[in-house]
């Protein structure tokens, strides 16, 4: 259960709306009464499914990232539309869950990684239909594969951090001007202009501080640049 927990790193700190929120913790719910009752695996499912809604939020980040490159990738593809249109991370789910993952080689994810990501689908899939067989029936098996989906987890993370600088930078340009900000505070205009907009995780705010923000140092808005990232890193302390 303890090494589960890590998962929620990954997650957003905060959702758009409340019932996206309630959903997350609906899914870890059921993630953890089913782990405590030993019924491992519809704990897996559940934590499959979170999996899933991570992978979504890094396809919402590439699509705000770089939205021509997106609509290229997208073209001809079935569910063109819904992707195009997409309102929240959560309409990826209209899409074929093997298909998704193709998205993230625009984060440069290699088609040895997008086989490996698949791969935990396709194991989803043997276990979430009636076929008589109980393939987590443990602790140790359950545990197995939780620590498969966080390895899987890290390794798309650790190709969003161009992508998570793009929307960074993106932001700033847009926020440095206090006089051209719908929202005065800048910690309300943090949270729902960049938090919300992106999904952000604790994880993504992270790589969010170690972006080269030295473009901004002669700019007349370099103090209102710095009152952002103060904003910014202040999320990750409460």
């Amino acid at each position: 259960m303890d090494a589960a927990l890590e998962i929620h790193d990954y997650l957003p700190l905060a959702y758009p709306s409340a019932s996206e929120g309630e959903y997350i913790r609906f899914v870890w719910d059921s993630f953890e009464s089913n782990y405590a009752s030993g019924k491992y695996q519809f704990a897996v499912l559940a934590f499959h499914m979170l999996y899933m809604s991570y992978v979504y939020f890094s396809v919402w980040q590439i699509k705000g990232a770089s939205p021509e490159a997106f609509t290229h990738a997208v073209l001809f593809q079935q569910k063109e539309k819904e992707l195009l249109t997409a309102s929240s991370p959560f309409t990826f789910s209209e899409v074929n869950e093997r298909g998704i993952f193709k998205f993230l080689r625009l984060a440069g994810c290699e088609n040895q990684h997008i086989g490996q990501f698949q791969k935990l689908v396709d194991q989803r899939n043997e276990i979430a239909h009636p076929n008589g067989n109980i393939f987590f029936s443990d602790q140790s098996t359950a545990d197995q594969r939780i620590e498969e989906v966080m390895q899987q987890i890290r390794a798309i993370q650790s190709h969003m951090t161009p992508v998570l600088h793009r929307c960074l930078l993106q932001f700033v340009r847009n926020s440095a001007n206090p006089d051209e900000r719908e929202i005065e505070d800048v910690a309300v205009h943090v949270e729902m202009n960049f938090l919300h907009k992106h999904y952000l995780s604790r994880k993504d705010i992270e790589a969010c501080l170690v972006c080269d923000l030295g473009d901004f140092e002669q700019s007349p808005f370099r103090a209102e640049v710095h009152a952002l990232m103060q904003a910014l890193t202040a999320r990750l302390d409460e």
